[in-house]
């Protein structure tokens, strides 16, 4: 899951600038303040990227989305690289400026296009335009200096350098070690293939072949961290005792891995929220830097570099007197327990991030006093916006700590019945937190069944349904989809203009007819889309579908963010892979059908051409009165001599032959199979009352029969000689058959 303000499952730590709870107050004090810019000419913001969902995608496209509405204009995303979705063709009429994310393939055509664009999350090498990046230097410099002042000196760098920001990321590592002056060793900077979880098991050996000289570590990101630090725990190296470790980015898994992962701290929401001040910027034609931005990070600590940053915590918090100003000290110490590493501004209200906290400490100091027992569901409800805040199970604990160690810290050692009472009420604390957590990760199951019914009856309509089924869209009824419109190339390779082949809208917004056409730089149609993506409420998502074999389309989604719509990170994809595999299905079945029209007809043909050949294999000729005539060209097999016995019994019966001459002058080779034949022909026609003459036996033939009983079979050299040993015959036989009538 990534990292966000939305609150699906267990929720998650906030990781960018604002705190939990105040954002939403400070961006309607602010909009309540001045009219959002370009309120009055809303722009659409075109955002190009190869995922919509994940750590760091989700984020920046959710701060894109956020500042874009918050100053009255629009989203519109398209999945992809500038090439596969064919930017800036593709949503042109609609799209004031592009924000393309880290894949830049076709960005030159992008660029030559005069539109206005930026790029996110890394710098283009061949094309100068403005970019917004993360603090690369500053916090790979802060994990490295952290590092140096646990005592490390033999500090590695693992990453995957094929990626922009890794390659800053090295080169800061590099420079840092040059500020602290520690020798650069290039043996301890150890690639790996990717940013995941596999890049860095993948090179656990070459990390593992360096201890113990090497006794820390900086990653590219906290996946290659994550994945490291289970191959060194499976080898038995102990974290942090015998190496220490720190990533990159603080993604959601990084406070629950063991131990809790440092790292550097990237806002992704902030990044996407300073991209879109940008281009906006461009797209206004004022002054901007032609370098782009860069956002700020921070060093997280936890216990994977040697940090126990609570305890610590604990240590350095100072008595909370005077007596009046306690109770407000210690909701301000409980609401800095749950966002370490980073201190509550003076200016802010603890209630501002949790609203139920002073109702804990009223509680408390109640209790302390003498009065009644704290209930119980209330201070279990307390403990679930904790839990909003923070997951971390530890944090949730140090609360209770905290209050546990007020009266030792202020100096006023309690009695045995208000240690008793202080002591049930830290019990009941313990056990709201747990049961807090616990209905946050009964939540997340329950989201994750539904999830699971959901993708379920969409995957059995997306490959088992009818193509009227999943073409007209209404398995997003399962969904908080708003709108949807499917459209498949007119003609795929040109790729130039669309035809609508459904669409699906659950607010009753206009959609456009199947079998309508749309230009390519007109999609999708904007006197169709519904109010809320009109009004930047919600953004435009446009999916291509494609296939192994063929690029079909575009499948154009309004809704809220891809995790809000779908349930969870990566299903989006999902359903374009299922999409496109029912289209490959379907034009696969079409194509099977047409083939099987075209085999019938071949095979009709072929049975006409069959019978044609049969008839010519064995043609019947009447040479003379009386006598047939059967000529036989090419080899004789078995099929062929039955063949031709059939034909001579049936020829013999309707001429009334005498006499049927088989000519074997086109016969290359008779062997006793086919001479055996032959003599069955020969008594068939005996037993009809004709008699069967061989013609045209050859010298090679004749020594192939020698051993061969042909029975009564008589044999001519040619055709000829036959014709003139039975004329004469003939004609005699057929004058003693009249007479004898």
């Amino acid at each position: 899951m990534g990292q966000g303000r939305q609150r699906s499952g267990v929720p998650l730590p906030e990781q960018w600038g604002d705190l939990p709870g105040t954002a939403s107050r400070q961006a309607r004090g602010a909009s309540g303040a001045a009219a959002p810019r370009g309120a009055a000419s809303p722009r659409t913001i075109g955002v190009v990227a190869p995922f919509l969902s994940g750590a760091f995608w989700g984020p920046v496209l959710i701060g894109i989305h956020e500042a874009a509405q918050h100053r009255g204009h629009r989203t519109l995303v398209l999945r992809g690289t500038p090439s596969e979705v064919q930017a800036p063709s593709l949503g042109r009429e609609q799209v004031d400026g592009w924000i393309v994310i880290i894949e830049f393939d076709g960005l030159s055509e992008l660029a030559r296009a005069g539109v206005p664009f930026i790029t996110l999350g890394a710098r283009p090498a061949d094309i100068d335009c403005p970019a917004v990046l993360p603090d690369n230097h500053g916090g790979v410099r802060s994990a490295v200096l952290h590092l140096i002042e646990h005592g490390h000196r033999r500090i590695a760098f693992v990453g995957n350098f094929a990626a922009y920001d890794v390659r800053e990321r090295r080169d800061a590592y590099k420079d840092t070690l040059a500020e602290a002056g520690i020798p650069f060793d290039p043996a301890l900077v150890i690639p790996c293939d990717n940013n995941m979880y596999s890049g860095g098991r993948a090179v656990a050996p070459e990390l593992l072949a360096r201890l113990p000289g090497c006794t820390a570590a900086v990653f590219g990101t906290d996946k290659n961290a994550l994945g490291m630090m289970s191959a060194l725990k499976a080898a038995g190296v102990r974290l942090p005792e015998d190496f220490a470790i720190i990533g990159f980015d603080d993604v959601a898994e990084a406070q629950s891995a063991d131990p809790p992962l440092t790292t550097v701290r990237q806002r992704f929401e902030m990044m996407g929220s300073a991209a879109c001040e940008l281009i906006l910027t461009m797209i206004a034609g004022e002054r901007f830097p032609a370098g782009g931005v860069r956002t700020a990070n921070a060093l997280i600590q936890r216990s994977s570099c040697g940090c126990n940053v609570i305890q610590n915590f604990l240590d350095a918090t100072a008595s909370p007197a005077p007596e009046e100003d306690a109770e407000d000290a210690v909701a301000r110490q409980m609401v800095e327990l749950l966002i370490l590493p980073r201190p509550l501004p003076p200016d802010t209200p603890p209630t501002d991030v949790w609203p139920a906290v002073t109702r804990v400490v009223d509680m408390y100091f109640s209790v302390l006093r003498g009065g009644a027992p704290a209930p119980a569901a209330e201070l279990e409800r307390a403990y679930r916006q904790a839990v909003d805040i923070t997951p971390d199970l530890g944090a949730l604990l140090a609360t209770a700590r905290l209050l546990g160690q007020l009266p030792e810290r202020r100096g006023a050692p309690l009695d045995a019945a208000a240690r008793r009472r202080v002591e049930d009420f830290l019990e009941l604390a313990r056990l709201a937190i747990a049961r807090a957590r616990l209905a946050a990760e009964t939540q997340y199951v329950h989201q994750l069944g539904v999830l699971a019914r959901t993708n379920y009856e969409v995957s059995f309509t997306l490959l088992g349904g009818t193509q009227q089924e999943y073409r007209s869209l209404s398995w997003l009824e399962t969904t908080t989809v708003v709108w949807g419109c499917l459209a498949l190339w007119e003609d795929p390779a040109a790729r130039a203009g669309l035809v609508v082949a459904g669409a699906y809208s659950c607010d009753g917004s206009p959609v456009p007819p199947d079998g309508s056409r749309c230009r390519l730089e007109a999609f999708p149609p904007a006197e169709m889309l519904p109010p809320s993506a009109t009004d930047g409420t919600y953004s435009v998502f446009l999916l291509p579908i494609r296939s192994a074999q063929r690029d079909w389309g575009i499948l154009a989604l309004v809704g809220p963010t891809i995790v809000a719509m779908t349930g969870d990170e990566g299903t989006v994809a999902i359903w374009g892979t299922l999409l496109g595999a029912a289209l490959e299905r379907d034009a696969l079945v079409e194509s099977l059908s047409a083939q099987h029209v075209d085999l019938q007809k071949a095979y009709a043909s072929e049975r006409a051409l069959s019978e044609t050949v049969r008839e010519l294999g064995c043609p019947l000729i009447p040479l003379l009165p009386g006598v047939l005539l059967v000529p036989l060209i090419g080899m004789i097999d078995g099929g062929r001599a039955q063949q031709v016995l059939e034909k001579v019994a049936e020829g013999v019966s309707r001429h009334e032959a005498l006499c049927v001459l088989l000519d074997l002058t086109g016969v290359p080779f008779v062997d006793a199979q086919v001479a055996h034949s032959l003599g069955m022909t020969s008594r068939a026609a005996a037993m009809l009352g004709a008699r069967v003459y061989l013609v045209g036996v050859r010298p090679d033939i004749a020594r192939s029969l020698v051993d061969v009983d042909l029975g009564a079979l008589a044999t001519f050299s040619s055709l000829s000689a036959a014709l003139r040993e039975l004329a004469p015959a003939r004609g005699r036989s057929l004058k003693a058959r009249r007479g004898a009538r």
